[in-house]
């Protein structure tokens, strides 16, 4: 009884985090290149139990044969979902976005690397391409004060016109990078993210190396969550916890039951 209380318990906590992860998705469904996490379950060490034996040689040491139950439900793991969402037109210069695969470098003020699928971008007080936040790309572009028009090819060329000139001049090359595990990438917020262990040292390559990823200038990536799909997911979630908290209130009444026996 206490086995199936504790077992209820994982259950019911392992589907509030991922109510927790799809109320998050759903929160975002607006928000301009956000990536979708899922939650993956696990189920926990089972424990051997022996019955008691009412015939043969097992009988007289009391034994019967060994058996396995499990002991819960657990969370595995939380990664993100990396399909790539639907490209939005604004025409703005300063607006990228991927096509395909890959995250764009960004310098951190700590010197440290975060990375971005693209957005919405600014020349920084210092005269350099950088986010919306203020945080330079990686490598290093400038863009000159007189700047009057900017071009940003699907390979990452970003071409730069200034005033008094009829051609423009090549200011830099964006480049890509990939990871052997971008699903465990972390998020830190304002469109960027971090590695950590299970992501892999990032991998440099060209926007249309491959024939797929380019950098789409005048587009934003829309948020990947589809609204359907986190409320059918929504709603198995809650009909799982609700049917774990009916194996507790079971549970509580059957030991109420054996408590009633002593009296």
């Amino acid at each position: 009884m206490l086995d199936a209380l504790h077992i209820a318990a994982t259950g019911m906590q392992s589907q509030q985090t991922n109510v927790d992860t799809i109320a998050n998705n759903l929160a975002n469904v607006n928000t301009p290149g956000f990536k979708k996490s899922r939650v993956s379950f696990t189920d926990l060490v089972s424990q051997e139990t022996r019955q008691l034996a009412s015939t043969g040689i097992d009988a007289v040491a009391g034994l019967g044969a060994a058996t396995r139950t499990g002991m819960g439900v657990g969370v595995a793991s939380m990664g993100r979902v990396l399909d790539v969402g639907d490209l939005k037109k604004t025409d703005s210069p300063y607006d990228i976005a991927i096509a395909g695969q890959g995250f764009i470098e960004v310098q951190m003020p700590d010197g440290s690397r975060a990375f971005t699928r693209g957005g919405t971008l600014k020349v920084n007080p210092d005269g350099m391409l950088s986010t919306l936040g203020g945080y330079p790309l990686k490598p290093g572009i400038a863009i000159p004060e007189n700047a009057t028009d900017m071009t940003i090819t699907a390979d990452g060329h970003v071409m730069v016109r200034v005033s008094g000139q009829s051609t423009a001049t090549d200011a830099g090359q964006l480049e890509l990078v990939k990871f052997p595990n971008a699903s465990a990438i972390t998020p830190m917020g304002d469109n960027l993210y971090r590695t950590n262990d299970n992501t892999g040292e990032p991998i440099a390559m060209r926007a249309g190396d491959d024939g797929m990823s380019q950098i789409q200038q005048g587009f934003v990536e829309s948020s990947n969550v589809k609204l359907v799909d986190e409320m059918v997911s929504l709603m198995v979630a809650q009909r799982a916890y609700e049917a774990n908290v009916k194996i507790a209130q079971a549970s509580d009444e059957m030991l109420g039951m054996i408590n009633n026996l002593r009296r």
